[in-house]
């Protein structure tokens, strides 16, 4: 399926490579909180993917820290500067929200061997319940391969500094969460 989805010829130097037909992605996480290395991915992918859904997991068996709105109002401030960016919630198989919002590509992004390993054996997963929908990890930047959002949240709840690890907006939600 994605080999159908790529199109052009290899090139020289200068020239584009490649080019995708109006292909839209959906990168689907928890998000709790969303941190530097999420927007790295998303970033990246943009060169990559003319839409992007960035879908919010909400799972009534697990526990957030932050609530599916309060998660999605700092990844709408967060994307505002990418008008083919959109952020939305589900609670149910991404394979499902991709099929609904006629995506072709699921994106993952990944830190480390442990990541691809877990986000390997979930991409077959979703190829046996959507063989038509493909799954492109994108390695997170190296800058950016310690950033665990459980991490940082234990971080937070100490009072430490996450300035380096989470935008500003986020660094001040976490703040306000773990004073009350």
């Amino acid at each position: 399926m994605f080999l159908h989805v790529i199109t052009g010829i290899l090139t020289c130097r200068n020239e584009k490579v490649y080019s995708l037909h109006m292909v839209r992605a959906v990168f689907p996480g928890s998000f709790d909180p969303p941190t530097y290395g999420h927007l790295n991915v998303i970033e990246r992918a943009l060169s990559l993917f003319d839409d992007i859904h960035v879908v919010i997991a909400v799972n009534k068996n697990k526990s957030y820290l932050f609530s599916p709105d309060e998660r999605q109002s700092m990844l709408e401030e967060l994307l505002k500067q990418w008008k083919n960016v959109t952020v939305h919630q589900w609670d149910s198989l991404i394979v499902d929200y991709a099929t609904q919002n006629e995506a072709a590509v699921l994106i993952r992004g990944v830190r480390n061997v442990t990541d691809f390993s877990y986000e390997f054996d979930l991409s077959m997963m979703n190829r046996g319940l959507c063989p038509s929908l493909e799954t492109i990890f994108i390695p997170t930047d190296p800058k950016f391969f310690l950033l665990k959002s459980s991490a940082i949240k234990e971080l937070a709840s100490f009072g430490g500094d996450v300035s380096s690890m989470v935008p500003p907006v986020v660094a001040e939600n976490l703040k306000k969460k773990f004073l009350k």
